[in-house]
């Protein structure tokens, strides 16, 4: 037996995000999607993350571009435009724990993901900062990725994976996926392992240092 969380990044999008939607509910499972900010402006992407929320899934803040990485970025004030704007965007829609998740150009969980001031900018503002420690990399690998995702659940008590609701053809094998996993023994659930939430609500619980660069835009400018 082991957990499973499921989230779902870089949505919503037409055509993905629905059929990820009718999996859950056909199996009575709740998830969180990180969405991108921008995408919310579309009248389509955000009646499907209203749809998403109205089906008791979270919706969590990814950034509103997804372009450079927190950690990487030169813009000063980072925090406010990538995390406060699509806060904004997400509007109702947002979980009372105000979730974020960073993102690490290709699932890496290192000093790529934050910098000082968005550090700052999450405590201030009280978000909650949510990693993972399962990504089996279905961007990469569209057709494979379910069996390794499947090895990862396998190898620990409580996974917390990271999907994409994206047009690849990754999520044609979702449903595949989740009753395998439902077979070998998963307890789907929706809330995070603590380990994996370094800042909840505004405080940092976790230790993060390997997640910041130690580099400020100012001194690099």
């Amino acid at each position: 037996m082991f957990d499973l969380t499921l989230t779902f990044d870089n949505g919503p999008e037409p055509g993905v995000t629905p059929r990820v939607l009718d999996a859950l509910r056909e199996r009575g499972i709740r998830a969180t999607f990180f969405v991108i900010g921008e995408k919310l402006g579309d009248a389509e992407r955000r009646r499907l993350a209203e749809r998403a929320h109205d089906e008791g899934h979270w919706i969590g803040n990814h950034t509103f571009t997804h372009s450079v990485p927190l950690g990487q970025q030169r813009d000063p004030d980072a925090g406010a435009n990538e995390i406060g704007r699509t806060q904004a965007a997400i509007g109702e829609l947002a979980h009372a724990n105000r979730w974020f998740r960073p993102f690490g150009d290709g699932g890496n969980l290192d000093e790529r993901l934050l910098k000082p001031s968005v550090v700052d900018y999450l405590t201030r503002n009280k978000h909650s900062c949510v990693l993972w420690n399962a990504i089996p990399r279905d961007w990469a690998d569209p057709d494979g990725w379910a069996d390794r995702a499947l090895a990862q659940c396998r190898s620990q008590p409580w996974s917390l994976m990271v999907l994409h609701d994206l047009p690849s053809g990754a999520m044609d094998h979702l449903d595949s996926f989740i009753d395998r996993a439902a077979k070998a023994g998963a307890r789907f659930r929706q809330d995070f392992p603590p380990d994996c939430v370094p800042i909840r609500s505004g405080e940092i619980v976790r230790p993060i240092e390997s997640y910041v660069s130690s580099i400020e835009e100012s001194v690099r400018q």
